[in-house]
């Protein structure tokens, strides 16, 4: 990454639209750069963004193996619409094996630690091949989203994966702008939505909200707000 762009990422598109960080990204990382999906609303409003835009993406998604039925069906529908090949990545075989031997399915509720490394084995080291080689990769990410996520920037340099370039192009849309743009382009949306999940994760760690809850309260629910996060996307 030239110094002159990671001197410059703080203040970088500040006021920017979605499609100009898209572009201004891809420039930025200066070779291969690909948006890593999870299958919510906002990650496909981006593979819309990027088709719209003809942008030379790719896309890759990681199935920890405890993903819900509504989500292989929206992979399915993205896939098809859009005539695009997803790169799935896959837990190591051994390791949750090891894991799930020695303490069971749902260890994950018994502590954060627990918890992180769970998510270390399914999300985080497929994360980390997803990764090797790109120059840049994308995310859906809004600071709206959770106080884990208020000091986002359009552009960030990802430390944790070799300083290569992180994109957020929705980092400053709204809620209800996401779904405005959902709606008017009728884009392939996961069906859990509607059943009252704002966030989409693995089947045990998301549930639906009540009205008035947080986005985040349907993640790790049974954990305090700043820990929500599964190390995908690490604070700097």
């Amino acid at each position: 990454m030239p110094a002159s762009i990671t001197r410059q990422i703080p203040s970088l598109l500040a006021d920017a639209t979605a499609d100009t960080i898209l572009a201004s990204g891809l420039a930025a990382a200066n070779g291969p750069v690909q948006l890593a999906c999870s299958f919510s609303v906002e990650d496909v409003v981006v593979i819309d963004l990027i088709h719209r835009l003809q942008l030379p993406i790719g896309l890759f998604a990681l199935d920890t193996g405890r993903l819900n039925e509504e989500t292989y069906q929206t992979a399915e529908s993205i896939r098809e619409r859009y005539g695009v090949t997803i790169d799935w990545y896959f837990p190591e075989r051994a390791a949750v094996e090891k894991l799930e031997r020695a303490q069971g399915l749902y260890s994950f509720r018994e502590s954060l630690e627990k918890r992180h490394a769970c998510c270390q084995i399914r999300k985080v080291e497929p994360l980390g091949r997803a990764l090797a080689g790109l120059a840049g990769w994308i995310t859906g990410l809004r600071r709206e989203q959770s106080v884990t996520r208020t000091e986002l920037a359009p552009l960030e340099i990802d430390s944790a994966h070799g300083d290569i370039l992180k994109i957020n192009p929705l980092v400053a849309w709204s809620e209800a702008e996401v779904w405005a743009y959902a709606e008017k382009h009728r884009i392939p949306v996961n069906p859990l939505h509607q059943r009252g999940y704002p966030s989409i994760g693995c089947a045990p760690c998301t549930r639906a909200i009540e009205p008035g809850e947080h986005p985040r309260a349907g993640r790790w629910w049974w954990e305090d707000p700043e820990h929500k996060e599964c190390g995908l996307h690490r604070p700097e």
